[in-house]
């Protein structure tokens, strides 16, 4: 069993083949403390030589014992207020005011499996050997509270999630302030923290910094776990790169507010935190009434950043994405939005549809303006019945006609939002999120629903219901375009408004739960104005998510090279659109933009009947390409190489789990005049195995691919190479190379 307990020394071990997890309750106080986190190491009777402990200045619990201070002392689920002053795993106020807790050890639990979170998304698993769950019962009897905390070791993957759980069995009511999914007090700060930040339509860009003295953190208060900070980060040292050397990951599957911190003491201790972020934030936890935190997903690995990326890959996509469309391969869709924005009937529509499916593509998506009366971004959310001018036969009747034609048919939805005007908020104005006798701030002339109030969930599911249950839907991108402001519901007490955000997203989390359970059979495709909720607790109900609005496929280099580190790319929307790009403005060739796009899920966002004849047979031949690839792109083991936040070469490729085939993709920002050989070195391959490229007669040992590299001065494409030539590799170039097993 790869949980152990030493009776004897109150030592709880954690383990598979690779790693190693270990704490122990102390003698006198009964908290928890932390010893290692790791690489696996044996397991023995007593790790009590793994206690460190020495008298430096400082306050004590208990007379007499000056080695007993908490400050000093490396701890799982660390409080406030005695003897440790660095910032806590919880805070709870009693009905004294007093947030001193003393949650003391009571028992333990183990058992094979892993349980599921009430109302809340989580990894799982199929089998109950897969994993190994650990329940620590603490108590404090003065508060009457029970705090559980959970422990899961999946056996063949070097993960471990944490969550806790509290549960008030006094007669008053406790107010929780701070609830941490997971605390680890890490030995050292010789550390470089990678996390994930940006912007609108530049989300998930990678950034490293030296740990420093002090707290380094990331958040989101915005109501999403929003653009600028995805809810993951990583501590790596600082000899670790994408290949080598030890990475400590952590990954929160929730889409609120979170925080991940990182404190470093004066002594060097690192203190690693991840959960809701506490601030705004205060739940009212009644008699009898359970807390549960969301779950963090802790990953270790030995082999740099990839092995980390690949953890998580592996986890996210078969222990975290769940259903139908979890292991099914996923269309090829274009999506009208960037074809016609508002400006569109069913005529319109049917070209671009009739055009599309002669190419190939097999699902139509129509996005925004399909409802109310919607020309522009100022009207109508909330009205979700069909715009008759545009759409006389209804989304019925498109749907049907669409299906007619040979292809799928989806629908976009933002489920969450308002607009004034709407029968929606003329009907209920009570109804959207805003603090009483203050201005209600918009966010593209929209308004937040108050999504803790089951009722507004309940009549938003009736009104999606009523569309879908009717028309042949088979695909639903759920939009979200603005944060929440002014957070207040009027429906709540006023000693429970710290509750609107994590219920608000209670609520998102329920309408998503109603909707796939009665259309199983719909892929969900979440969107946040594009990669401000992609976070592994969307996975949970839609396995893609659309990364950015931004779809340029030189800025997509970074932003898929950075989703990478946590999301597998079978989650990452990913499209071919029109030049000049909507977003930037930039020309890129046609190629190169599918170039890029294949490794997500692949799509165009174009109107294709502008498309000259030359780019339709393009279009087919790339369509054809991935329909042959696509099982290999989505399931196969992702390598990056080179990376576009510190070279104008960007390289990343996908190894199928056989290693008998590979895609390579590489891509040059900018030309350079008489420039210098270059070289990919791949991974992942079998040193022993003969491959071919782009199914040239020449073949390659795995080793040489992967020690000396893809020669690039190497024709593999036929394109002439003469230095007067012009037909040498332009700005924004990019090649794909399909290596495959010579058997012989």
């Amino acid at each position: 069993m790869p949980i152990k307990f030493n009776r004897e020394t109150m030592e709880f071990h954690l383990f598979n083949e690779n790693i190693s997890y270990l704490f122990r309750v102390l003698e006198k106080s009964n908290y928890l403390e932390h010893l290692y986190y790791g690489k696996k190491i044996n397991h023995r009777h007593s790790f009590h030589h793994l206690i460190e402990r020495d008298v430096r200045p400082s306050s004590n619990m208990f007379e007499n014992d000056h080695t007993s201070s908490l400050e000093h002392i490396k701890q799982e689920y660390p409080s406030y207020g005695s003897t440790d002053f660095r910032y806590p795993a919880h805070m709870i106020k009693n009905n004294l005011g007093s947030h001193i807790t003393d949650f003391q050890y009571e028992s333990y639990k183990i058992f094979k499996g892993k349980s599921q979170l009430e109302n809340l998304p989580a990894t799982y698993v199929e089998d109950l050997e897969e994993a190994d769950t650990l329940e620590i019962t603490l108590y404090d009897t003065i508060i009457k509270t029970k705090l559980i905390l959970s422990y899961t070791i999946y056996a063949d993957r070097n993960v471990i999630t944490r969550n806790a759980r509290f549960i008030n069995e006094n007669d008053d009511a406790v107010y929780i302030n701070n609830a941490m999914s997971t605390s680890i007090d890490l030995p050292d700060d010789q550390y470089e923290m990678v996390h994930l930040n940006g912007a609108w339509a530049r989300e998930t860009h990678m950034d490293t910094q030296k740990l420093s003295k002090g707290v380094q953190s990331i958040y989101s208060t915005r109501g999403a776990s929003s653009h600028v900070h995805n809810p993951f980060l990583a501590l790596k040292r600082f000899d670790a790169n994408e290949h080598s050397g030890e990475a400590i990951g952590f990954s929160l599957v929730y889409s609120g507010n979170f925080i991940g911190q990182v404190e470093v003491d004066t002594y060097g201790i690192s203190r690693v935190m991840m959960g809701i972020n506490p601030f705004q934030f205060t739940w009212k936890l009644t008699p009898q009434e359970t807390f549960q935190t969301p779950e963090c997903v802790m990953v270790y690995s030995e082999n740099g950043l990839n092995g980390l990326s690949q953890t998580y890959h592996d986890l996210y996509r078969k222990r975290l994405a769940r259903g139908k469309w979890r292991d099914q391969i996923r269309p090829i869709l274009i999506n009208n939005w960037e074809a016609t924005y508002f400006n569109f009937d069913e005529e319109k529509i049917l070209n671009i549809v009739k055009s599309s499916r002669d190419l190939g593509i097999e699902l139509f998506v129509l996005d925004d303006g399909w409802f109310g009366k919607r020309d522009d971004d100022s009207s109508s959310l909330g009205d979700w019945f069909e715009y008759d001018q545009k759409l006389p036969n209804g989304i019925n009747g498109l749907s049907e006609k669409v299906e007619a034609l040979g292809m799928k048919f989806g629908l976009w939805f933002e489920p969450e939002m308002v607009s004034k005007g709407t029968k929606l908020f003329d009907e209920h104005p009570d109804w959207i999120i805003s603090s009483p006798n203050r201005r209600a701030s918009h966010g593209r002339n929209q308004f937040v629903l108050d999504f803790s109030r089951k009722e507004v969930v309940d009549h938003i599911f009736m009104l999606m219901d009523n569309i879908i249950g009717k028309s042949k839907i088979s695909y639903i991108k759920w939009d979200m375009n603005r944060y929440i402001t002014e957070a207040y519901s009027q429906k709540l007490e006023i000693d429970q408004q710290g509750e609107v955000f994590h219920r608000y997203i209670l609520g998102v989390y329920d309408l998503y739960e109603r909707l796939i359970a009665k259309y199983p059979d719909i892929l969900f495709e979440s969107c946040a104005g594009g990669g401000a909720r992609f976070d592994p607790g969307m996975l949970f109900y839609a396995p893609q998510t659309w990364a950015s609005d931004n779809t340029d496929a030189v800025e997509r280099l970074k932003i898929q090279y950075g989703a990478s580190m946590v999301y597998p790319l079978s989650s990452i929307g990913s499209h071919v659109s029109a030049v000049p790009n909507h977003q930037v403005g930039r020309m890129t060739p046609l190629e190169t933009r599918a170039n890029v796009a294949y490794f997500g899920t692949f799509g165009y966002e174009l109107d294709v009947t502008q498309l000259s004849d030359a780019e339709k047979s393009a279009v087919k031949q790339q369509v054809f390409f991935f329909k042959e690839k696509r099982e290999l792109i989505h399931n196969g083991t992702f390598f990056r190489m080179q990376n576009p936040f510190e070279s104008n070469e960007t390289s990343w490729m996908v190894v199928s789990t056989d290693q008998s085939e590979a895609i390579v993709g590489y891509y040059k920002v900018l030309a350079k005049p008489n420039d210098k050989y270059s070289r990919v070195k791949l991974q992942g391959l079998d040193p022993n195995k003969l491959y071919t490229i782009n199914k040239s007669e020449t073949t390659h040992y795995g080793d040489e691919l992967m020690n000396i590299g893809i020669i690039l001065a190497e024709d593999y494409t036929d394109r002439a190479s003469e230095y007067w030539s012009r037909e040498h590799p332009h700005d924004y170039s990019a090649r794909i190379f399909v290596l495959e097993e010579h058997k012989r």
